[in-house]
């Protein structure tokens, strides 16, 4: 290959400009592909369109060097699964890997071979759009979900390399942002990020690690610095821990412009030295800007870019190409192409969003409603709304496949029902004039639900919020409600947690249902009704002001924390001006039944660090019952914390959860193990600085991150 045909083969270029800025030439794509230049293209798909620029790189170039084609397919291609974010909340990987299974056969069938997922960026930040991405605030269940959304793309178990990526029913998966785009300041989207060592070890590099070791074809960077240096640009990263530490022998590509972004950063003075430090520093593939193809044979001769850099970033798009099977059949089966969603995989949409909803309050049993209920009231600007997928959900979106409503769903769930419906405001909340008529419909009804909540346009990419409340009008629109001293049922459709305002002490019921994607509206009525008992748990805190942010349960103690003793001391880590604590803790979720959770028991309760570090394990093991009157799920939860430490530890740390399903009176033990993984953390000493120390730890298992019971291993 010359060099110019190597540099080619890290180019990426998009067939139109709808996930970013810049605009896209789709003659220019075809030359490139024409003369060998060209390794990839994103934003096209379809058996036909990717089958007809496919034939022109394979059959017309020197080469004859088979293109991937990538896309966005984030929670769903045809058929659009709940929000990421939704997803963590069922504390169900499975569901993931379905999703994911689903998703890559849409694709793949239509041409896609890679898909720029999971987003495991973890957060703190609910102002940040992108919130809605990924899988909430903590590593662990980041961690989980992202493994399994990997394996459900690219088949196999991390252990059997990188699953089937040549089968027609599989697609690349790609680990992003890495690394730290979860922790923007001021959650604003692209912004700065200054974190230790041990934090960047401890809280952003374990999902990437699980990632990778699931087997994850290729991994993005981030558009964030990291302590002074754009992602784009660190070596230390992208390089000393991805490549080397982890040997890691996928691509590295580029984010959207992320190379050209070096400039502005105040990182390179123009494009040519922008070329040099991304790929020196470790970036294979160039998506969208054009730095390395117009600046790479320059920095080739002149030794600026080693020969073998470039021949490793090469062999690594390479690599890929051949793992899809691309050199062997490149082009798209379009007999086998699937145009739409399907009857099962519908159903699998439906149970899924159905198993991500949250029962935030439920005073009185409010809910579920009956299905003798001869009138019911549905107000709201999202009763109505088909625009319930989420951020990020094309290409189904654009075809039209859009969310069931809920009040069809309600309409088809209670035929001989009297269903009334009013809007009382737009999703901006913007005007109050059709108040009056909800209130109406209300005063008529036995029973109201009224749906609020955040158009999908207000979360994701570039869709920052300083303000978490509902938009407008629509907290209003509750307490008029609430007035009428009728029952009703709150439920909330969003894209991030918000802050709930005063009407929520009055409300008795408050079901946290996300953007539940295309059956969102059935998923509903089967929680509202009791056809499925809601089991999900918040996969992040939720704040009782934008103010407290952020608010997250594995927070660090302090020298002076809130509470101490017992005692609310004045001079104690608190707001003057707002109760301790976020409003919904992290792991929070009601059921339509009871669960009691038992103590922990540890075997062994003694164990020394060596152990630990040769493989052996803590077996906990704890007994959940359901002590109610109705079966329901309960997910039971295990932290850890580290009493005292050469870096101080959270107060607790998720370290296990499994969710169970119980009949009325049942109980199961669920066991847990702990290991070396577990029980230690990383230091600020990047070199070998995992350690596990003696010392005291304590194990709490329950139903949220605010559990007492707990019992004490102590490690010798």
């Amino acid at each position: 290959m010359t060099v110019a045909e190597k540099l080619g083969q890290l180019q990426q270029l998009p067939w139109t400009d709808e996930t970013g800025p810049g605009g896209a030439d789709a003659g220019e794509t075809e030359r490139k592909a024409r003369e060998g230049l060209l390794g990839s293209v994103l934003n096209l798909h379809g058996a036909r369109a990717t089958n007809a620029l496919q034939r022109i790189a394979v059959e017309e170039s020197r080469l004859g060097i088979p293109l991937v084609f990538g896309l966005d397919v984030i929670h769903g291609f045809w058929t659009t699964f709940p929000i990421p974010l939704a997803a963590a909340a069922s504390f169900d990987p499975g569901l993931v890997r379905t999703e994911a299974g689903i998703s890559a056969r849409e694709a793949r069938s239509n041409g896609v071979h890679w898909t720029f997922a999971p987003m495991m960026d973890v957060t703190r930040e609910p102002r940040w759009g992108r919130i809605a991405e990924g899988s909430g605030e903590d590593p662990y269940l980041t961690a989980e979900f992202a493994a399994a959304k990997v394996r459900g793309y690219q088949g196999g178990q991390g252990d059997e390399g990188r699953g089937d990526l040549a089968s027609r029913r599989r697609l690349a998966a790609c680990a992003k942002h890495f690394v730290g785009y979860g922790g923007a300041e001021g959650g604003r989207d692209y912004n700065t990020v200054d974190v230790s060592e041990q934090r960047l070890r401890n809280v952003f590099l374990p999902p990437f690690k699980a990632s990778v070791d699931s087997g994850a074809a290729t991994v993005m960077a981030s558009f964030n610095t990291l302590s002074g240096v754009p992602a784009h640009g660190d070596a230390h990263t992208l390089t000393d821990i991805l490549k080397t530490e982890w040997d890691f022998d996928g691509v590295v590509v580029s984010d959207w412009t992320g190379i050209a972004e070096l400039i502005p950063h105040g990182f390179a003075a123009d494009g040519e030295e922008a070329a040099r430090l991304a790929l020196n520093a470790g970036v294979d593939m160039e998506m969208t800007s054009t730095l390395l193809a117009e600046h790479g044979e320059k920095l080739v001769g002149s030794g600026a870019i080693p020969r073998g850099r470039l021949d490793d970033a090469v062999a690594r798009v390479l690599r890929l190409k051949f793992r899809l099977g691309l050199f062997e059949d490149p082009y798209a089966a379009g007999e086998q192409e699937i145009t739409g969603p399907t009857g099962k995989s519908r159903a699998a949409a439906r149970e899924a969003a159905a198993r991500s909803m949250v029962l935030l309050k439920n005073t009185g049993g409010v809910l579920p409603l009956a299905r003798t209920v001869g009138s019911l009231a549905l107000v709201g600007p999202f009763a109505d709304s088909d625009d319930l997928l989420g951020a990020w959900s094309f290409p189904g979106a654009e075809q039209r496949y859009r969310s069931v409503t809920v009040l069809e769903a309600v309409r088809e769930a209670l035929p001989d029902a009297e269903i009334n419906h009013a809007a009382g405001t737009d999703a901006a909340g913007e005007g109050t004039e059709g108040i009056a008529e909800a209130v109406a419909a209300a005063e008529a009804a036995e029973v109201t639900v009224v749906v609020v909540g955040e158009a999908p346009a207000l979360s994701g990419e570039a869709a920052s919020r300083s303000d978490l409340s509902l938009p407008g009008a629509q907290e209003s629109l509750i307490e008029a409600i609430g007035a009428t001293g009728k029952p009703y049922a709150v439920v909330l459709v969003n894209g991030r947690p918000l802050v709930l305002g005063d009407w929520l002490e009055r409300a008795p019921a408050v079901l946290e249902a996300w953007h539940g994607g295309i059956e969102a509206g059935n998923a509903l009525a089967d929680v509202l009704f009791g056809e499925v008992a809601p089991g999900g748990k918040l996969p992040v805190s939720f704040p009782r002001d934008a103010g407290q942010v952020p608010v997250y349960y594995s927070h660090e103690n302090t020298g002076r924390p809130y509470g101490k003793d017992g005692k609310d001391d004045k001079y104690t880590s608190k707001y003057l001006d707002l109760p301790h604590g976020p409003r919904f803790p992290f792991g929070h979720g009601l059921s339509y039944t009871r669960f009691e959770t038992g103590r922990p028991r540890l075997t062994p309760e003694r164990i020394s660090a060596s152990a630990l570090r040769e493989g052996a394990t803590v077996e906990v093991a704890v007994v959940v019952r359901n002590t109610g009157d109705r079966e329901g799920d309960e997910v039971v939860q295990l932290y850890v914390h580290d009493v005292a430490a050469r870096i101080v530890q959270p107060v607790r740390r998720l370290r296990g959860f499994r969710r169970v399903a119980l009949k009325a009176d049942d109980s199961t033990t669920v066991r847990f193990r702990l290991s070396a993984d577990d029980l230690g953390f990383w230091t600020n000493d990047s070199a070998g600085g995992f350690v596990v120390e003696p010392g005291r730890i304590d194990v709490y298992a329950g139903s949220s991150s605010e559990t007492e019971a707990k019992r004490s291993l102590t490690i010798t």
